[in-house]
């Protein structure tokens, strides 16, 4: 028997997952498998994007207990269980902003500068310091839902770009426009912080 590695995922992984999830809906132990597989990937990204390990676990717990409780609204995609779990940590992080809002600090503009000459890509490999890391994550906050959403899936959570479109529930075609139009509204927003 051949197996198919589709999106990096072999189908026996795929059906192995799936089976997961479908006795997750009643069984704890599947749901607890399912925690341990994703929880550090989840953490990872909620930390990258808060910058803080206690909002980032507050926002890991919220996103599991969100999933738990709508497992049995869940309907098997394309890229499986993941980019369902990191579209609900990303709605968790636009809950979190909302709430907390962002202030900018006199560093802000420095940072800002940085993210501008640079290529679309991880911020986070852009700028060695944690201040200036948080700052440029919160020039990202400045931008709509939908774009901070898909910048921080596609280059925060490390989702491939079949992965975000997924989390996102888009097209890969799709998610590439919105990826790229969320860049270029970045670069705007900061080109303007620069000329203010």
């Amino acid at each position: 028997m051949e197996t198919v590695i589709v999106h990096g995922v072999d189908d026996s992984h795929a059906e192995d997952e799936r089976s997961l999830v479908e006795r997750a809906r009643s069984d704890p132990a599947a749901f607890g498998e399912l925690y341990r597989r994703y929880l550090p990937r989840i953490h990872a990204f909620a930390y990258r994007r808060t910058g803080t390990v206690e909002a980032a676990e507050d926002i890991t717990s919220a996103a599991f207990e969100r999933a738990l409780r709508s497992l049995d609204r869940y309907r098997w995609q394309p890229g499986g269980f993941g980019p369902w779990l990191f579209r609900i940590t990303a709605n968790e992080l636009a809950d979190h902003y909302r709430r907390t809002g962002r202030a900018a600090s006199p560093r802000y503009r420095d940072a800002e500068a940085r993210l501008v000459a640079a290529d679309p890509g991880d911020p986070a490999e852009l700028i060695h310091d944690r201040d200036a890391v948080a700052e440029v994550l919160a020039a990202m906050s400045r931008l709509s839902p939908r774009y901070e959403q898909a910048l921080a899936l596609r280059y925060l959570a490390g989702l491939t770009p079949a992965e975000s479109a997924a989390a996102m529930g888009i097209s890969r075609a799709t998610m590439a426009v919105v990826v790229h139009r969320a860049t270029r509204t970045l670069r705007r927003v900061l080109d303007e912080e620069q000329g203010s």
